[in-house]
């Protein structure tokens, strides 16, 4: 069974104002600011089938969700999409997977002069199946709330995100529990690595600390490096060039970005 990445997230707790200025500062076109049913708020970097979410929690009063401010910042959500998340959820049930309810939500959303509802409903693994981060499914009602032409591209031209590097001490079975899910498209791959391995790749920059499985890096294709390169510089933020390729660290994040010509 194919299963396509819906997106990935980015975890801020309440640090969402800086991180949306370092991405944008980066070149990245930024949805305007979302408010979950949930008690959490939100900016998307939006490309064609699927998107990058930053995700952060309300600094001052109003309700606060819990799962996420029980997740450690940084890359902590990797979410599939599917077009029946309850059906996908008793998939995952037969299958052996421990799951949490399906969950049904919403936020509103301002495009231009117009609003709307942006609803979903998630397939939500248990924590702890996948001890690297929150992994799900989730289902879009209304596409056209989140998918609007005017955020679909970005000043820096990239275009897509092609891969998620995942940390972890054991690669075989970590490799072989993922493939349980499903397989991944072949636009979207998981790098599953040692941390050897990944201090190799990413030597020269600040690596998040040894022990236990991680969402490490995400991998872009597409445009301009260049320019990327000068936004992260005037952010201060560390960078290198390695075989024609563009790194960039988000330290206070524990994130690393990759960007491919």
């Amino acid at each position: 069974m194919t299963i396509p990445l819906d997106h990935l997230v980015i975890n801020t707790h309440f640090a969402i104002d800086q991180a949306a200025e370092r991405f944008r500062g980066l070149g990245f076109t930024l949805t305007p600011r979302g408010y979950h049913s949930l008690g959490s708020c939100n900016h998307l970097m939006m490309f064609v089938d699927h998107y990058l979410e930053i995700v952060g929690l309300p600094a001052v009063g109003g309700r606060i969700r819990q799962e996420i401010l029980d997740s450690p910042v940084g890359i902590d959500g990797l979410v599939f999409a599917t077009e029946d998340a309850r059906r996908t959820a008793r998939r995952l049930a037969e299958a052996g997977f421990v799951l949490q309810p399906v969950q049904d939500f919403s936020r509103e959303v301002v495009s231009g002069d117009k609003s709307g509802l942006a609803r979903f409903t998630t397939a939500r693994l248990a924590p702890g199946e996948f001890p690297a981060g929150r992994v799900y499914f989730c289902q879009h009602h209304t596409r056209e709330w989140v998918w609007r032409p005017e955020w679909l591209t970005h000043a820096n031209g990239v275009a897509g995100i092609t891969a998620l590097t995942i940390i972890t001490d054991d690669v075989m079975s970590t490799e072989q529990h993922y493939r349980r899910l499903g397989n991944t498209e072949r636009q979207f791959a998981l790098n599953i690595v040692d941390y050897a391995v990944f201090a190799r790749l990413f030597a020269g920059l600040p690596l998040p600390a040894k022990g236990g499985d991680r969402f490490a890096a995400i991998h872009f294709q597409g445009g301009d490096l260049s320019r990327i390169a000068h936004g992260a510089a005037a952010l201060n933020l560390p960078l290198q060039w390695r075989e024609g390729r563009l790194q960039v660290a988000l330290p206070d994040l524990t994130t690393l970005l990759e960007f491919l010509p």
